[in-house]
């Protein structure tokens, strides 16, 4: 197949009240890992690149990889940036062949935010590009994005109604208590702030930081408007656990192939555990 957009695959989530999960990827075997684990569940699948894996791999790279994975399977695959932070950066990644971009503005004030989020959207869907924004802060880090504890803001509600309004964006990334990388411990996420943005606007909203939150908490998100949930931690683990486990067994193997396939079967794993979560086996 060829690529498909965020928003074909968010839609469909919408009607059917479930979640497409969108896995980071940095390298090959990490795209044959989510491609591997979404075939097997007969799974919609989103693999996003952020600005930190485009600089590590290079964007043709990343573009190349994910495209030929979607071209030689029946599943539908789509593309994303994931934290766009510069202008530039997110025009080059649809010049080059993404079908869904994300600008984060979250730092920026709300009407810079609207502005730059508005100009992308004019932009991307000229080219049938899907759009994702972000308002709220959400902690932790993420690659070359970065936000302090202290300086997380969860979204304002009333803001999210604004902001769409005033954007056109396709779907809208929200600050309700999650944080990018290891949590320290267990969130607690705001679900009755999740439901009342979810009152007042009608477009699929995207959970970051997601690979530390319980199942339980995820289903309930999904319940409340989530529609696309972001996993990267989880992927890191698996990789170093499944790499280390290779090592450990044959602490003189220097094929390369050797210490990758397991991890790349461990990367499997836990992108099946993720899709049957979501709700989005069978949904291919």
């Amino acid at each position: 197949m060829t690529l498909v957009t965020g928003k074909e695959l968010l839609a469909a989530a919408q009607k059917g009240n479930y979640a497409v999960g969108a896995f980071n990827c940095n390298n090959m075997e990490i795209v044959q890992a989510i491609i591997a684990a979404a075939e097997a569940e007969n799974s919609p699948v989103i693999i996003q690149a952020s600005q930190g894996a485009i600089k590590y791999a290079g964007l043709d790279y990343i573009v190349a990889l994910v495209t030929t994975a979607a071209k030689n399977t029946r599943i539908p695959v789509c593309l994303h940036l994931d934290h766009g932070t510069d202008f530039q950066q997110v025009v080059r990644c649809i010049a080059k062949g993404f079908s869904s971009v994300m600008f984060d503005g979250s730092k920026l004030p709300l009407e810079e935010n609207i502005a730059i989020t508005k100009r992308i959207v004019e932009i991307a869907s000229a080219v049938g590009v899907s759009t994702e924004a972000e308002i709220g802060k959400i902690a932790g880090t993420e690659d070359e994005v970065s936000v302090h504890e202290k300086e997380a803001m969860l979204t304002d509600p009333d803001e999210v109604k604004y902001f769409v309004e005033n954007t056109g964006v396709d779907s809208l990334a929200v600050a309700i208590g999650t944080a990018h990388g290891q949590y320290k411990f267990e969130p607690k996420l705001d679900f009755d702030r999740l439901a009342k943005i979810r009152e007042l606007v009608d477009i699929p909203i995207v959970m970051h930081g997601s690979s530390g939150v319980p199942d339980a908490d995820v289903r309930k998100a999904i319940s409340l408007g989530v529609r696309k949930v972001n996993i990267d931690t989880n992927i890191r683990e698996a990789f170093v656990k499944g790499f280390k486990g290779a090592m450990e067994k044959n602490p003189q193997e220097i094929d390369p192939r050797k210490l990758l396939g397991p991890a790349r079967e461990a990367m499997i794993e836990i992108v099946r555990e993720k899709i049957r979560v979501f709700g989005s086996n069978g949904k291919a």
